[in-house]
């Protein structure tokens, strides 16, 4: 009879966390403000207020908005203030920045907001490789919240993991 062959990685009580499955689904998009102002860099109120005022806000319906300014220009807080106001109004989520910078905002929300329980002294694995923007800052994120209580930290897969963390 031939041996058996065993899986120990099925038979362990290693947890896998795939980061990949906390992604929120959804368009994003990308707002650059500097055609809102004069020459690119100068920002006129009246004029400015014009272009929020008409603005089609209805593409962002159910999206993930970063908001910034492609220029040098020095624009005040109220004008991302004021952008902000409206693009929510449609929007899931409105961010200062270019879109790695939103991927990082949802999914830190998204990390914070993780029930970790389930992790608390077992062996976890955060998967890496993935098939969506996932931020390196997220892979910070869940290290740190799950080194609070899992019993050791590992990142890659069960076959060729990278050893993080190890609770004494």
């Amino acid at each position: 009879m031939a041996d058996e062959i065993i899986n120990r990685v099925a038979n362990s009580k290693l947890v896998t966390i795939d980061l990949e499955e906390y992604y929120p689904e959804g368009p994003r998009h990308e707002l650059d403000i500097a055609p809102w102002l004069y020459e690119g860099i100068v920002l006129r109120e009246k004029e400015f207020r014009a272009s929020v005022k008409d603005h089609d806000w209805s593409i962002y319906k159910d999206a993930y908005v970063a908001i910034n300014c492609s220029t040098d220009a020095i624009v005040p807080a109220w004008a991302y203030m004021l952008i902000s106001v409206e693009a929510a109004k449609f929007a899931r989520k409105v961010v200062f920045g270019k879109l790695p910078d939103l991927e990082t905002v949802v999914l830190a929300e998204i990390i914070n907001d993780l029930d970790i329980e389930e992790y608390r002294d077992k062996p976890v694995i955060v998967k890496g490789c993935s098939h969506k923007p996932i931020p390196t800052n997220a892979y910070l994120l869940i290290s740190q919240r799950l080194q609070a209580v899992a019993k050791s930290l590992m990142y890659g897969e069960a076959c060729s993991s990278v050893p993080l963390y190890k609770k004494k």
